[in-house]
């Protein structure tokens, strides 16, 4: 059955494209993300060793740059969820959300009352340290919070409208690789119920409102499965795939380069 054309298809809306660290935490490696050019940086707090100490390290310096810094936890229950944005990230990841109670979760944990239930913080990073009033903190930090819910198991498929729904909740994100094993195709992104998937998921974004966004998509599949679709938000790689794949392209270059003994030996004198 032919899908129906999103409109973000016919009239996109600029992307994002951003680059997540996985194990350099360092502050100089958001100014290396902006040298190279990319719109924010993800501190992925979920496979790793990185922690909220880098978290918050990262974030100062991307204030500093000018560059997002978001932070991805554990997941719906993490008790990081709200302390990533007291930290100085402008946005929350929040994996494995399976379910309108998993969005209703992070969401209540996110936002102030009489929207949710976060906590007052002391000054934020974010805010320059400002000694300013309550409600005045709460509303300017409100509107530069954004909170995504990680689609990524056929459970989260399932109920990717009600999450997407969920008053709070700005962003749908996919995690490529984890929803095509959720769905029981496991390392086959290309096949067609993973993109069948992905355009559910853009369409439920679409239709409430929310960003829409991708992780983990090898570049041939970009445009089908993100940009085509009304990605405004495209994580590119993380630092040790950047590293592994480029190091791996350059040692192939150089030893294509190179002569061997037998080549040499059978040369022609100049």
């Amino acid at each position: 059955m032919n899908r129906p054309i999103l409109k973000h298809a016919t009239n996109p809306a600029p992307h994002m494209c951003g680059l997540a660290f996985c194990l350099l935490g360092r502050a100089e490696a958001v100014l290396l993300a902006r040298g190279a050019g990319f719109d924010f940086v993800v501190i992925d707090m979920e496979h790793g060793p990185l922690g909220m100490a880098e978290l918050g390290q990262a974030a100062a310096a991307g204030i500093a740059a000018g560059l997002p810094v978001w932070g991805r936890v554990t997941g719906p229950r993490s008790g990081d969820v709200a302390r990533v944005l007291d930290c100085g990230a402008t946005a929350v990841v929040v994996p494995h959300v399976d379910s309108t109670g998993d969005a209703a979760r992070i969401a209540r944990a996110c936002r102030f009352a009489p929207r949710g239930a976060r906590a007052l913080p002391g000054p934020l990073p974010g805010l320059d340290y400002a000694l300013i009033p309550s409600a005045e903190l709460c509303t300017r930090a409100e509107a530069g919070t954004q909170v995504i819910a990680m689609i990524e198991s056929a459970e989260a498929l399932k109920a990717v409208e009600g999450i997407a729904a969920t008053d709070g909740i700005d962003m749908l994100m996919i995690g490529t690789n984890d929803l095509a094993d959720g769905l029981g195709l496991r390392g086959q992104l290309d096949h067609p119920r993973v993109l069948t998937a992905f355009a559910t998921i853009a369409e439920a974004a679409l239709r409430n409102g929310c960003g829409f966004g991708v992780m983990g998509l090898p570049p041939h599949l970009v445009q089908s499965h993100a940009l085509s679709l009304g990605a405004t938000a495209v994580v590119a790689t993380n630092e040790t795939n950047l590293i592994i794949e480029g190091g791996v392209a350059l040692l192939a270059r150089l030893r294509e380069s190179e002569v061997s003994p037998e080549t040499r030996a059978g040369a022609s004198p100049p």
